[in-house]
């Protein structure tokens, strides 16, 4: 989850929020965000799904009691945002009695289910009826041909814009989430007006990492990336909704870099030890939520079904497992989370990079093809300034 477009004043769930919006939190003791997968059950078979989910419940999931001893847990860690994911978390009973429990413990909660049949209008009311404010839907292309086929299951993009039909029925603010991919890169600017058509208040952006059912192959280049992170850019100047990245650590760096160029940051006051500031990074990435680059590890935490805790679910290495350790201390003292909160340990041109404490490039991605979560992130193009210098330096 990295950031920003137009910031939006509508706000992912309901309640008050122990972070007052991610100022000042210290992300060695407490993450910004906390994401539970309550199920891996799932009706649909999407090619790059990172669950691999499957169409029943596990029996090893976290049981209700478990679950909400889980929320008072994350709740404790200074109330950071909680998402419910799955798999399909609708295919979980109980997930509104857990939404409400958490919403009336004043935390931010959000959710992101499948579009199936499922979701039905009454399910959406009782969402509403228990505080979660936005409802966020994946659309992963303008047509049925791209999206249906992205989804592995026919007639999904139909059901999509029925399922958009009600909410907006409803009067729940809506997310669109996309995937960013080979089967897609080149309907983008297509994709766009219709999130808008679709009155979106924002649109979720996640660029492909290769694990789960992703392939390699299926992600776009690091070229690419970067024109889709400029075009990003342009396009939050004038879109009626609010854009987010997630897995595209490094489009942080390119909306610094934009803003400088179209004079939004006076050159002649920039200094590359600010850009890790909270008042920096609020002022000027647009995200107003995050105080400085969430990555893996770093302001973020994973839960999956069984209660594995990963520093993301793109990046399979379990730190510790609720059952057994608390979240904060999984969260706070595993050697990977640890490892993932020091930048300039990192790899490569990451590790020297002067973007490194808002960027730090998409450790999931860096994992999936290297094997090593440390090393520089594969998709990225930027040189940094001290390698520059270092190839400028002259020979003595």
């Amino acid at each position: 989850m990295e950031g920003i477009g137009k910031g939006h004043p509508h706000a992912m769930g309901n309640g008050p929020h122990g972070h007052g919006m991610g100022k000042g939190i210290d992300y060695d003791v407490n993450p910004f965000i906390v994401i539970w997968e309550v199920t891996r059950a799932c009706q649909l078979k999407c090619v790059h799904c990172r669950a691999d989910a499957q169409l029943t419940p596990d029996p090893r999931e976290l049981t209700h009691d478990e679950g909400i001893n889980l929320i008072d847990q994350i709740y404790e860690m200074d109330n950071p945002m909680l998402v419910f994911t799955g798999g399909d978390c609708m295919m979980r009973e109980d997930i509104f009695e857990l939404a409400d429990y958490a919403i009336k413990k004043g935390m931010r909660v959000s959710m992101t289910p499948s579009a199936t049949q499922n979701v039905t209008i009454e399910k959406m009311r009782m969402a509403k009826e228990v505080g979660l404010s936005r409802w966020g839907f994946s659309l992963d292309g303008p047509t049925p041909e791209i999206h249906d086929h992205f989804r592995g299951t026919p007639g999904s993009f139909e059901l999509t814009l029925e399922k958009i039909k009600y909410l907006n029925e409803l009067e729940m603010p809506l997310q669109i989430n996309t995937v960013i991919s080979r089967y897609n890169y080149d309907s983008l600017e297509e994709m766009s007006k219709l999130v808008g058509e679709m009155g979106a208040v924002m649109w979720y952006i996640f660029l492909l990492v290769p694990t789960g059912r992703g392939q390699l192959d299926a992600c776009i280049t690091p070229a690419e990336h970067e024109k889709v992170f400029r075009w990003l850019y342009e396009l939050s100047k004038t879109a009626p909704y609010d854009i987010k990245t997630t897995a595209a650590q490094h489009y942080r760096r390119v909306v610094l870099q934009q803003k400088t160029r179209d004079h939004l940051i006076d050159k002649g006051e920039i200094h590359y030890e600010d850009t890790i500031t909270t008042d920096f990074a609020s002022m000027h990435d647009g995200l107003k939520r995050a105080p400085k680059g969430v990555n893996d590890g770093n302001g973020f935490a994973f839960v999956s079904h069984i209660g594995d805790v990963l520093p993301s679910g793109l990046l399979p290495i379990v730190g510790g497992n609720v059952r057994d350790t608390p979240l904060a201390e999984i969260y706070r003292e595993s050697k990977i989370f640890k490892e993932l909160r020091q930048p300039d340990n990192y790899k490569g041109k990451c590790g020297v990079c002067e973007y490194n404490k808002i960027c730090g490039g998409s450790r999931s991605r860096t994992y999936a093809v290297t094997g090593d979560y440390l090393e520089s992130e594969p998709f990225c193009v930027y040189i940094p300034q001290a390698m520059r210098n270092k190839e400028a330096a002259p020979l003595v």
